[in-house]
């Protein structure tokens, strides 16, 4: 097959620096579409960013922590949680395996979770990465103390019933909206009373007095669930393939036109193998049809410039990086802070003008790090692998005689924002 190889780099990765995209074209767009979805080997790259160890949760061993207490343990948290974003924004710079390290981005989007503790959120991460499939990830998330806590799993007991988790298990994360009733709902509730998050605790503790063992009635079916059985009846669905289908699509190819039912069909047959699913959307024309059609969200403007550039976070001074930081929280995404449960925004909502001064900061503090002596808009288009400046940005670009300043406006041009 035919197709952009520089249209699927970018999209099921983070963007790809100039020997990647001559190497992929080179290969062939089906052969790199292999490469991508079926990669050979360990990752090689990701091997230089080795996961960080974080020790027990500040709060651990506070019982009754005093202000002072509490304050230390506050800022030691916000320490470790910009440790572990540093962390996993370096890994998705040196990853081999481009395609694995934008699906895990997707999949923090798609379970979001946001907590103040780093333990927990990297305990998230972790089970996340190591899911075989959607099945096996949807039994993990099930019991990740980091989900659990964020959606009140704390307060869902068999006398005090909260739906948060369930709710949000049927709607945003397994069938989509419409798919159950509100008495599905609360019946899967009560399947997943007494079960609480401890933090000197690796796995979440169960508490019989608080669960409710009454059979209950899910989606038509009545059974002695469990918090698994619950999550085996929910993967059986019908809605359920289609759901991560269209999620995927909303992700991958466009967030504004919907997915055509022949793509969502071909792609929920290769459910619940999510490779499996992007390799259907990559061969299919209305992968390629959606062209020029997708906002880079924050992070993937940010690490695609970082990996162009050949800069590291890791590398960076700890102040610059710090800016840096915080300037993606200004952005709206922060890497481990999701706005809320339903995740990141997508699309124009990216394209503010309070972003775009941020953006145009962010895009100077990089170019000061490279320092370009020399450079033409042809020379920037080849860095940042732009197929063709517009007749409009390159009138502003053939002019400008400073290479930091071209380099900058070259990484907020539509055409670098837009693929």
């Amino acid at each position: 097959m035919t197709g952009d190889v520089a249209l699927l780099l970018r999209r099921a990765g983070f963007g790809p620096t100039a020997a990647e995209l001559a190497a992929a074209q080179q290969s062939g767009y089906e052969r790199t579409v292999s490469a991508l979805v079926a990669p050979v080997g360990p990752d090689v790259g990701a091997t230089d960013a080795p996961i960080p160890v974080l020790g027990l949760d500040p709060f651990a061993r506070l019982l009754t922590p005093t202000p002072a207490q509490t304050e230390r343990a506050h800022a030691q948290r916000r320490v470790q949680l910009e440790s572990i974003s540093r962390w996993w924004l370096d890994r998705m710079v040196v990853a081999s395996h481009q395609a694995v390290e934008r699906l895990q981005f997707f999949w923090q989007g798609h379970w979001a979770t946001k907590l103040g503790s780093a333990q927990l959120m990297l305990g998230q991460h972790r089970a996340l990465r190591g899911s075989r499939d959607f099945v096996d990830m949807a039994h993990r998330m099930v019991n990740d103390r980091a989900l659990v806590y964020w959606l009140d799993g704390q307060h869902n007991k068999k006398n005090a019933p909260n739906e948060n988790l369930a709710r949000e298990l049927f709607e945003l994360f397994v069938l989509g909206i419409g798919q159950y009733t509100e008495k599905d709902i609360k019946e899967a509730a009560r399947t997943l009373t007494g079960y609480r998050v401890v933090l000197d605790k690796d796995a979440l503790v169960f508490d019989p007095q608080h669960h409710d063992n009454g059979r209950k009635t899910i989606l038509g079916t009545t059974a002695d669930f469990d918090p698994h059985s619950l999550v085996d009846l929910l993967v059986k669905q019908r809605a359920c393939p289609r759901f991560i289908a269209t999620r995927m699509w909303y992700r991958y190819a466009s967030s504004s036109e919907p997915i055509p039912e022949r793509v969502r069909e071909s792609m929920a047959a290769a459910f619940p193998k999510p490779m499996a699913m992007l390799r259907v959307l990559f061969e299919d024309d209305a992968f390629q049809a959606t062209r020029g059609t997708m906002v880079k969200q924050p992070v993937e403007w940010f690490v695609g410039a970082l990996r162009q550039l050949g800069l590291r976070p890791v590398r960076l001074k700890p102040e610059v990086f710090t800016r840096l930081y915080w300037a993606l929280e200004s952005l709206g995404q922060r890497p481990f802070a999701p706005p809320s449960v339903g995740g990141w925004p997508a699309g124009t909502a990216w394209l503010t003008s309070a972003a775009a001064n941020v953006k145009l900061a962010m895009a100077k503090q990089l170019a000061d790090l490279v320092a370009p002596s020399r450079m033409t808009p042809e020379d920037v288009a080849y860095i940042l692998c732009v197929d063709k400046w517009t007749d409009r940005t390159y009138a502003v670009l053939r002019g400008e005689r400073d290479a930091r300043l071209l380099l900058t406006l070259g990484l907020v041009s539509p055409e670098y924002q837009v693929t």
